[in-house]
């Protein structure tokens, strides 16, 4: 049997090339219709940030999994960071009862990288299991996910598109940019007490937001909603396929 560590490396090593070959302009231009305010451009930004922050290589995904293990229990239990921004007059006097609100949206968000990762550990869970060594072609990958609960899949697919919908939401995500920058300034201030791993965990799940702000902000509204559509029309069409493949 393969060992765990080197099918999980294939396998993210293997989603990563499916996805950079998913996301390029010309062959989905042979799919689907695309919205004319759509560019190539857009498309290159698109797969560079899912390659970037939701699916990152080997050596930033080190990184990444060190400072959002230490966040977890903050993702499991809001309300410790919720805590933190009621000590906060300005911030209750301008979002008042809508501040749980924002910070579960901001914690969503956040959460997409770590759904992607079990995501990924569920299809290594499906190669060990047919005991095949690396290295795996798409094909090869394909099958496994075929053989993931259709149900796992679509929790999957609605958590991008839960990501999604709130980049786009203009309001919302710069209410939570300024929420978790915040929060990061307010740790940072009591050393003694919040870990240097758990603020890094912070500062990576701002960036994420942030550089997704960055897909939607220069677009108009309609444009907005336009993209965000498509992104997952583009990742629901490529797992549904798989499963109807025969």
């Amino acid at each position: 049997m393969p060992h765990k560590e080197i099918v999980l490396d294939e396998i993210i090593r293997s989603y990563r090339k499916i996805l950079e070959e998913r996301y390029q302009y010309d062959e989905l231009k042979k799919i689907f219709t695309l919205p004319n305010s759509i560019s190539e451009q857009q498309i290159d930004e698109i797969r560079t940030y899912f390659l970037t922050y939701i699916y990152p290589d080997l050596q930033k995904r080190k990184e990444l999994n060190k400072a959002f293990e230490s966040l977890d229990n903050y993702i499991r239990k809001p309300g410790k960071l919720l805590k933190i921004l009621i000590d906060s007059a300005p911030l209750l006097f301008k979002h008042g009862r809508h501040l749980p609100k924002i910070l579960n949206s901001g914690i969503r968000a956040m959460r997409s990288y770590r759904e992607a990762s079990q995501f990924e550990n569920q299809i290594v869970r499906q190669a060990m299991k047919t005991n095949r060594n690396p290295p795996y072609d798409k094909k090869t990958i394909f099958s496994f996910i075929k053989n993931l609960p259709r149900k796992d899949v679509d929790h999957f697919i609605d958590g991008t598109r839960s990501l999604f919908q709130i980049l786009h939401d203009r309001t919302q995500v710069q209410k939570i940019i300024e929420i978790v920058t915040f929060l990061i300034t307010k740790m940072k201030s009591q050393p003694k007490t919040y870990l240097v791993e758990e603020i890094k965990g912070l500062e990576l799940g701002l960036e994420l937001i942030e550089k997704g702000n960055h897909l939607f902000e220069k677009l108009g509204k309609e444009n907005q909603v336009q993209l965000m559509d498509f992104i997952v029309l583009i990742e629901t069409q490529s797992l549904d396929e798989i499963y109807n493949e025969k």
